[in-house]
């Protein structure tokens, strides 16, 4: 019979790198005690990545760095999200920012929650915020789908131009077009619209 350790890896290796999680992702399946030890022992193994207090990793290695990369803030956000069952919604300049469309050096990601004001110190000295707001796109399904409304109501109709659907379009998979597309429907006129071009199948 497997440990709770090689259980515990099995379901952070079955998520992916660039995974992040508490270990409340883990709670229904193992005694709190048994998890916390697990994280422990499997971030002096260097399996996983303590990121900030009771928050971890599994983090991409880049072959061309030779190191592991920084953190991924989105899935950090859902992790405390997840941590402290928030509804949670991407900020629109932080929006910008993860698509690539906002030049400005991130030194803080900024979420909107149904939680309180709280404030987070993430590896590398990066502040996540969660300011408490009334959550207006609450109802999407996926990530990416808050991501490109949230991003695109920041930049306002008269911003969009050919780069910036396209840029949005290589920041996301492709697997997931025609999911955003059904995700988004409700959405403002000309901000489906503009989904629709930016998942156009090519």
């Amino acid at each position: 019979m497997k440990s709770t350790q090689e259980q515990v890896l099995s379901k952070i290796y079955g998520n992916g790198n660039g995974y992040a999680f508490s270990s409340m992702d883990f709670i229904r399946d193992f005694p709190r005690d048994n998890i916390d030890k697990a994280l422990s022992e499997l971030v002096q193994k260097g399996k996983i990545r303590r990121v900030a207090r009771g928050i971890y990793d599994y983090p991409k290695y880049s072959k061309l760095l030779q190191q592991n990369l920084s953190p991924d803030m989105e899935k950090i956000a859902h992790a405390y999200a997840r941590k402290f069952n928030w509804q949670i919604e991407v900020s629109g300049d932080t929006a910008l920012n993860i698509l690539g469309l906002s030049t400005q050096i991130v030194g803080k990601y900024i979420y909107l929650s149904n939680g309180p004001n709280r404030e987070y110190i993430i590896q590398d000295n990066i502040v996540l915020a969660f300011k408490k707001s009334a959550l207006k796109n609450i109802g999407f399904k996926y990530k990416e789908s808050s991501l490109i409304v949230q991003a695109l109501r920041s930049l306002g109709k008269e911003h969009i131009t050919d780069t910036v659907i396209t840029k949005i379009r290589s920041q996301i998979d492709e697997k997931m077009f025609g999911k955003i597309l059904t995700d988004t429907k409700t959405s403002t006129d000309w901000i489906y619209e503009t989904i629709k071009e930016i998942c156009k199948e090519t």
